[in-house]
């Protein structure tokens, strides 16, 4: 059984298919990339996965529940890491943790142990008792990771998960996340502007263009698929979207990335 799957999955506004009769398969415990444009329809596609968003044709199913009958089961098995912010400042990131603890009904019995846990896990022990507004945006951004993993979930949605880190940061989060793979088994669906990201943490890779999936391989698949010697991921990515891949886009996603990088450090 597939972990994530949809068949035919699409999702209109008025005139506009934002998503287009899109067919993807994620087995347990790979890590998915999803790479494409501004508008290419990652964020709608998304939102349909993870039941914010009902989809206007076609079917998916995420952790084998139907995303339109079966959302409250989606919902307990998926954790989620917004591009925005998701943790609260002006608490410490022990009392973060606690708090999605309880917002996940775990156990009362089991909370202190299971975020003393995520907490050593994530490599953020030694800045559980300081405030949230004094860390480094590599530590925000493993917390946020940590929050959405304290209940355990069987796939985890990340959207632009190093997005406004410095190189060293990022390779940190980069490699808490093939622990989550590595040592839990979790499954990754990420979207990413980053083709060195794409390339390092995901099994399989898929190119959305216009609403459409226009390619899905390995990154060494996608490279070899365009027939050119020394092939990067960046030059399959401009060959299959027909475009550069760049962060820029409408003033609402220049605003998003920069409020992103700027609460970052």
């Amino acid at each position: 059984m597939f972990m994530l799957e949809t068949k035919g999955i699409g999702r209109c506004f008025g005139a506009l298919k934002a998503v287009d009769d899109l067919n993807i398969s994620v087995e347990p415990g790979q890590v998915f990339g999803l790479l494409g444009p501004n508008g290419a329809g990652k964020t709608t596609l998304i939102k349909m996965l993870i039941t914010l968003l009902a989809p206007t044709s076609g079917s998916a199913s995420v952790a084998g529940f139907d995303v339109v009958r079966q959302a409250p089961d989606i919902r307990r098995s998926i954790g989620y890491v917004p591009q925005m912010i998701s943790t609260d400042s002006a608490l410490s990131g022990y009392e973060n943790l606690m708090f999605f603890a309880k917002l996940y009904d775990i156990p009362r019995a089991e909370i202190k142990s299971r975020v003393n846990h995520a907490l050593e896990f994530m490599g953020l022990t030694d800045v559980a008792d300081k405030l949230v507004r004094y860390y480094s945006g590599g530590m925000i951004r493993r917390l946020e990771i940590t929050q959405s993993m304290i209940h355990r979930p069987r796939i985890m949605f990340l959207d632009e998960p190093t997005v406004g880190l410095d190189p060293v940061a990022r390779e940190t989060v980069w490699h808490h996340i093939q622990k989550l793979r590595a040592d839990y088994g979790t499954t990754i669906f990420l979207t990413t502007h980053l083709m060195e990201e794409a390339d390092k943490l995901c099994n399989r890779v898929a190119i959305m263009h216009l609403g459409r999936m226009v390619a899905c391989g390995t990154p060494d698949e996608l490279k070899k698929s365009i027939n050119k010697a020394d092939a990067t991921l960046h030059d399959a990515f401009i060959h299959y979207a027909q475009s550069e891949l760049t962060v820029e886009g409408n003033y609402r996603d220049i605003s998003r990335t920069r409020r992103t990088a700027k609460r970052l450090g």
